[in-house]
């Protein structure tokens, strides 16, 4: 019996596999399905429908792989799957591919386009635009664009020949509505004179949904912070450049306000985007932004623009109409180091170790905001701090009212304390060290309202105490001073007595102690400050070698006096156990009919011979104390130690320190000015989000510029940023460098 051999799976060599069974062959003229060898299917050039009726079949019948034939037939898996649904609902007519293009003649003819930019002009949303004409959300956008190319077609053939100045009048709003992010207003000539033009002043250009439209709500709070006038009346102007002081100032304050306070932080926003909040065609970006600041540093002034700010915050009052000045707190903040450079070592309270670092005085008023900073010497302590400041805080006082200033336990100084109140400064501390308790019956119930209306109570006792003066102490003079004391808990059970000092006689108990606790709101602002303002971020990485010369204390008299303080404890201790020697050998046996002992030499050095062991290990100890000098020179010590440049970070801190204030000042406008019900609790994260909130620039009004921010994501929210933006509004605020009054809205919803 013979075999027939099987059929080729292709009878044409040009065939290509598809699978084991099948191959396929398409040409100018069509296409052919062969399996093993037999012509199954056949279609002609544009034939489509026939196309996909192929490979639908090749898919029922299993012949290969879905993946497998949409290969073959050069598209995707998911086209043969969706081939297979239409021909299993329609047949092969639902194949045939439907025409390209548009199926009906376009809808936006001129009067449609018309009717669209009159709706727009009533601030209607696109959505209600187009469900009100019959159109799609696409074709209204698209209708905006064909109506905008022709106002600007219309606008520059009507436009006079040779227009165009170094400082162009602001773009009105077309009436058809503001434009969807259009392009800025040119600078191109006021960039090109740059070196010629002083600064290039805010043009602002008609937009909608601008992304950063939220940031024009600090303007009025950042105003009041005096940044800008202070600036002007400390540096006058920068040199000529595009970029003039009041723009740098107010970028680096946006941005601050925006979460980004470092300059790097420029590389996150789009320049285009921010500079439209600024006027500019683009925001200034790293390079420029570093550049103006340093030529700002190199007239070393920003002691001055910090106490410029300081005397411009003490002037104003605060929310409840108190005097800012007439209480301020004033503590030190380490900032860690992490370069390589050789840094002295500070003890960081907040890291728990000695690191190396810089250390600032900051000086606070009642809330919390911060006033004043300066740069602390190094290793100095704050007491030498507040001493060394008074003059430059009596200074932005400016006058010469008595200002309680509170401090922690670093400033202890009895000897402090004395010239503080001898110069008309009141001090508030807690005492420091160990002193006898106050007798239960001199404890007594105070209490207190505090700025919120809330009532706190303790339980204190009201007495004077005497704190001798150690650069005295001979003559046993003593500063007598009144004592706050509370009775509080302590740990691992049971309860201990803490004091508070002030030389405020007239102050009510009950405010001392919540003036005292109120202290705290300055580690709030360091903390906040640090995760939102950048406030222990490295500006600059300059550095100068330290004064070599400057003395510092000697490390290892600190470990000398360790081993005098133990050689003590040691002698206490043998001196004990020698009495109790000598007294066993003085005393008869039990029984004995002896009435005295005899003490031989031999067994008195005996006894004693721990005693003069310990003495002579004192003496030794405390002469090797003494030899040690207090302070070395800082070049025998640590030769080579630098110090980091200060200008450019002061700078940077007084920004810092307007943008932490204008923040502030916005929260506690959303507690009282609106009627936000979890506006105590929300105020920072619901200020933080209208910051970050998009919205209109309108400058279709003459000498206003309209920023209409869109709806927030609820109600309440909304209602409560309508309410801000009413009070905002009322400032009359004027755009930094402009004629432009601000005027703040919220879009109505149904038409956002």
């Amino acid at each position: 019996m013979t075999a027939q051999l099987p059929l080729p799976v292709a009878m044409n060599p040009l065939a290509v596999p598809v699978g084991l069974a099948v191959s396929l062959v398409e040409d100018d003229l069509g296409g052919e399905v062969y399996i093993r060898g037999q012509l199954c299917d056949v279609w002609d050039a544009g034939d489509a429908a026939a196309r996909r009726w192929a490979a639908v079949k090749l898919v029922r019948l299993g012949a290969a792989t879905q993946a497998q034939i949409a290969a073959a037939f050069g598209v995707s898996s998911v086209a043969v799957w969706k081939w297979v649904q239409l021909a299993a609902t329609g047949g092969v007519t639902a194949l045939v591919a439907e025409k390209k293009g548009p199926k009906r003649p376009s809808q936006l003819v001129t009067a449609t386009i018309e009717r669209i930019v009159a709706l727009r002009a009533q601030n209607r949303s696109l959505r209600a635009i187009g469900e009100a004409v019959g159109v799609s959300e696409f074709s209204v956008r698209r209708a905006l664009k064909i109506a905008e190319e022709q106002a600007l077609a219309t606008a520059e053939t009507t436009a006079p020949a040779g227009a165009g100045t170094l400082n162009p009048a602001p773009t009105p709003a077309p009436e058809l509505g503001l434009p969807l992010l259009p392009a800025p207003a040119p600078r191109s000539t006021e960039r090109a004179a740059a070196g010629i033009l002083e600064y290039a002043a805010p043009v602002f250009a008609p937009a909608a949904h601008i992304r950063h439209a939220g940031l024009f709500l600090a303007l009025p709070a950042l105003e009041t912070t005096g940044l800008l006038s202070c600036a002007r009346e400390v540096y006058g102007a920068l040199p000529n450049g595009f970029y003039g002081l009041e723009t740098v100032l107010i970028d680096a304050v946006l941005r601050a306000l925006a979460g980004e306070a470092r300059a790097e932080g420029a590389t996150r926003f789009d320049p285009v985007e921010l500079g439209r909040v600024l006027g500019m065609d683009r925001a200034p970006e790293v390079k420029t932004i570093r550049r103006r600041i340093n030529q700002l540093a190199q007239r070393s002034k920003a002691s001055e623009l910090i106490a410029a700010l300081a005397a411009h915050h003490l002037k104003a009052s605060g929310p409840g109409g108190e005097e800012l000045s007439a209480i301020l707190y004033v503590d030190g903040h380490v900032r860690a180091y992490q370069g390589t450079k050789k840094i002295g070592k500070l003890y960081s309270t907040r890291l728990k170790f000695p690191v190396p670092a810089t250390e600032e005085t900051w000086v606070s008023d009642a809330h919390g905001a911060p006033v004043f900073v300066v740069m602390a010497a190094p290793g100095a302590s704050l007491a030498g701090e507040l001493r060394r400041l008074l003059p430059e805080l009596r200074t932005a006082v400016g006058d010469e009212r008595r200002v309680l200033v509170g401090f922690d336990r670093g400033g202890w100084s009895p000897a402090l304390f004395k010239h503080m109140d001898e110069s008309g400064f009141d001090v508030l501390t807690w005492y420091k060290g160990t002193t006898p308790d106050i007798r239960d019956e001199h404890f007594h119930e105070v209490s207190h309202t505090d700025e919120q209306g809330e009532v706190k109570t303790w339980v204190v006792a009201d007495t004077l105490v005497d704190l001798p003066l150690t650069t005295t102490k001979k003559t046993g003079e003593v500063f007598q001073i009144r004592q706050i004391s509370r009775i509080v808990a302590a740990t691992g059970g049971g309860t201990r007595q803490i004091h508070i000092l002030t030389t405020y006689r007239a102050l009510p108990v009950g405010e001392v102690v919540y003036r005292m606790g109120n202290r705290w709101r300055q580690e709030n602002q360091f903390r906040y400050a640090r995760m939102h303002f950048g406030l222990d971020s490295h500006d600059s990485y300059a550095s100068s070698d330290d004064d070599e010369d400057r003395l510092v204390p000697e490390p290892s008299k600190a470990r000398a006096y360790q081993k005098v303080v133990a050689a003590r404890k040691a002698h206490a201790e043998a001196a004990a156990i020698a009495d109790i020697n000598l007294m066993a050998l003085k005393t008869p046996a039990e029984g004995s009919k002896e009435l005295s002992v005899t003490v031989t030499s031999a067994m008195h050095n005996q006894a004693m011979a721990p005693l003069w062991e310990a003495e002579t290990a004192l003496i030794q100890a405390e002469k090797i104390h003494k030899r040690i000098p207090a302070k070395v020179r800082i070049g025998d010590l640590n030769p080579g130690q630098q110090v980091l440049d200060t200008e450019t970070k002061m700078i940077h801190t007084g920004i810092r320190m307007a943008a932490y204030n204008t923040a502030m000042s916005l929260a506690r406008e959303i507690r009282t000015n609106t009627g936000y019900k979890r506006a105590n609790q929300e105020a920072h994260a619901l200020m933080r989000q209208m910051l970050n909130h998009p919205g209109d620039i309108d400058t279709s009004k003459p000498g206003y510029l309209t920023i209409a921010l869109e709806p927030l994501p609820t109600q309440a929210k909304t209602i409560a940023a309508a309410e801000l933006c009413e009070h905002l509004t009322a400032t009359k605020t004027r755009y930094p460098g402009t004629e432009l009054i601000l005027k703040y809205t919220i879009k109505n919803r149904a038409h956002s």
